[in-house]
């Protein structure tokens, strides 16, 4: 009895040592003081000042039409990765999975720098809006092919074999056997690219260039002064956002964080 007493108190200390943080900025985001010091009253004057940024405005407006770009190429390249990595698992195909996963696993800052290169040496690319979709696509890719292959192994063969064999071809089974079996996955492997994209900053400093920012970028630029409230409160919007796609991501696939870890 004891013993699940001190199991209970472990767990509770670790989940507010991971949440307490997080409340204290939702906290002090209604806070009437311009200062982050102490409590002095409950304002929602920092989101309407927010809402009335101009910059900060712009900045959501890059992140939110990044995110929904590179997501929807994210999934469509990254559903078609997934299928391949579960249909032809052997011969050259085999190396597949390491060619997708490798960007999942590798520190962002080091992806970040070697698509720098890319673009910059290689490619002689512009910095800017274009630059930061392609590098969301390309880390979002390995994603969704983890959570399609996952969704693929899951499922019984002899029903895409009892189709074949009543006539359909390929792309019959795909349309109407394969893609609907799928689709919770590649929903969910949609929300999560779109997560992954508009909170992500590292690979996005080093590829933005100057005159497109984003709303990690914006957050960076506002506390290299101090934390004032107007962060507070734009990292509480952030938070909810992120938070709304992940309670998605996962109602529609139960095993996609599972699948991540």
């Amino acid at each position: 009895m004891k013993r699940g007493r001190w199991l209970w108190a472990a767990a509770l200390a670790v989940y507010a040592f991971l949440y307490v943080p997080l409340a204290v900025v939702v906290l002090f985001s209604f806070n009437d003081s311009a200062l982050n010091a102490e409590w002095v009253g409950f304002t929602t004057r920092w989101y309407a000042k927010l809402f009335a940024d101009d910059e900060m405005l712009r900045a959501a407006g890059n992140s939110l039409l990044i995110a929904v770009l590179s997501a929807a190429a994210a999934t469509l390249l990254g559903t078609m990765a997934g299928i391949a990595m579960h249909r032809w698992p052997s011969g050259l195909t085999r190396l597949l999975p390491v060619l997708v996963l490798t960007p999942v696993a590798m520190p962002e800052i080091l992806l970040g720098v070697s698509l720098l290169l890319f673009f910059r040496q290689v490619l002689d690319l512009t910095l800017g809006f274009f630059s930061i979709l392609v590098a969301h696509i390309t880390f979002s890719i390995g994603f969704v092919a983890i959570v399609v292959r996952a969704r693929l192994a899951g499922m019984d063969e002899s029903i895409f074999e009892a189709a074949r064999d009543l006539g359909a071809t390929p792309w019959q089974t795909f349309r109407r056997i394969t893609l609907p079996l799928i689709l919770p996955s590649v929903v969910a492997g949609y929300l999560m690219s779109f997560t992954l994209s508009i909170d992500d900053f590292v690979i996005t400093f080093f590829v933005a260039g100057v005159g497109v920012t984003t709303l990690p970028l914006q957050i960076y630029s506002m506390i290299k002064v101090a934390v004032t409230p107007e962060v507070n409160a734009v990292s509480t919007l952030l938070m909810a956002l992120t938070l709304t796609m992940i309670a998605l991501a996962s109602r529609l696939a139960p095993d996609l964080l599972k699948a991540k870890s």
